[in-house]
């Protein structure tokens, strides 16, 4: 008879992890579509000469680097296995029996998973009717067990964002108990000055947290490094639950010779803005729904047929990452690879006819 598991994980979804296959054109994983920078790359095969020798337990000398970038204490910064695994640390040390996480849905899924393995309740608000964060309905989904608040900005998977004003309002309204984290995984590919930089909102609000990423402009996804900036009881508590060296002195390396070459993270970021923006031009100069995105993806709402044409795509070999029921979610590739994507929309499109192609 096997082991049972904790009855509570039974009723927990898989996370929609993306497929892979040979020869494919990959647009499912949101990754950068470069390789890191040959400097990047010699940083690690370096500290791989050391990788007998544990890391450093707390990443000592990125925080220390990341401070100085950042113009803030090191108290205030805590680096983990990608932004993703500072999440799941930030429910673990803010939430306990009883408790609960608010978010937005659809955005990352794997906040409501995380939130549940933790034996933690959660409260999913729909996006408005232009696929954004509903911040008032949000507000008011908040109870006295909330403790953590997600706001995906810009959102994954829908490539939307809020802006200054209107999470002013949601922040100035929101009991100062509960724990607003801001996933700005995406940052580097806003181009709207009206979307805030979550960085200047922390320094004066405790209870604020920013999760960023190495993963997307900086091409390190394989690598998994990123790091949260909050009150430095936020970093202390976070420091209790994280895993032991969990941040490899691979990543580290990684993470900091990126830091050292940020002009070419911002050309490479630019240059995915340029193909973000003619991607999104061409869908919908062909007749197909796509949503302004703020992201390095644009998110096709096809609803019911998001399933459909992502198969349909995969026969024709690009790999597109669908949320069955609400849409699909396209990564920006290469100029190539775009290419591929819309040749492949476009032949969906012809063979599914104006009214169905459109959903």
């Amino acid at each position: 008879m096997a082991v049972p598991i904790r009855a509570d994980l039974v009723t927990v979804p898989d996370l929609n992890i993306p497929a892979t296959a040979p020869d494919a054109v990959l647009l499912n994983s949101n990754e950068g579509p470069l390789p890191p920078p040959p400097g990047v790359v010699e940083a690690i095969a370096r500290a791989a000469l050391d990788g007998h020798r544990y890391p450093q337990w707390f990443s000592d000398t990125l925080v220390g680097r990341l401070a100085a970038d950042l113009a803030v204490p090191e108290s205030r910064i805590a680096v983990g296995c990608g932004s993703t695994s500072l999440c799941r640390d930030l429910i673990q040390a803010f939430c306990g029996p009883g408790d609960e996480v608010v978010c937005a849905w659809r955005s990352f899924d794997a906040y409501p998973v995380f939130a549940r393995v933790a034996g933690v309740g959660v409260r999913t608000v729909p996006l408005d009717a232009e696929h954004r964060h509903d911040l008032r309905a949000m507000l008011d989904a908040v109870t006295p067990a909330t403790r953590v608040v997600f706001v995906c900005n810009p959102n994954n998977p829908t490539g939307t964002a809020v802006r200054r004003r209107e999470l002013l309002d949601f922040l100035d309204r929101l009991p100062e108990r509960v724990l607003v984290v801001l996933d700005e995984a995406y940052r580097e590919f806003v181009d709207d000055p009206e979307v805030p930089d979550g960085l200047g909102l922390v320094r004066d609000r405790p209870n604020v947290a920013v999760v960023r990423t190495f993963s997307k402009a900086y091409g390190l996804a394989g690598v998994r490094i990123g790091y949260c900036v909050a009150a430095p009881s936020v970093v202390s508590a976070v420091h209790k639950v994280s895993v032991p060296f969990a941040v490899s002195r691979l990543a580290q390396a990684a993470a900091l010779a990126a830091l050292d070459r940020p002009e070419e993270a911002r050309q490479r970021a630019a240059a995915v803005v340029r193909e973000r923006n003619r991607l999104y031009a061409r869908l919908t100069r062909g007749g197909h729904p796509a949503t302004p995105s703020q992201a390095n993806f644009v998110w096709m709402p096809l609803a019911g047929r998001a399933a459909d044409f992502a198969d349909f795509c995969a026969r024709h070999g690009v790999l597109v990452r669908a949320f069955p029921g609400d849409g699909v979610r396209v990564t920006v590739g290469l100029p190539e690879e775009n290419d591929a994507f819309l040749s492949a929309a476009a032949r969906y499109r012809a063979q599914a006819g104006p009214a169905e192609g459109a959903a």
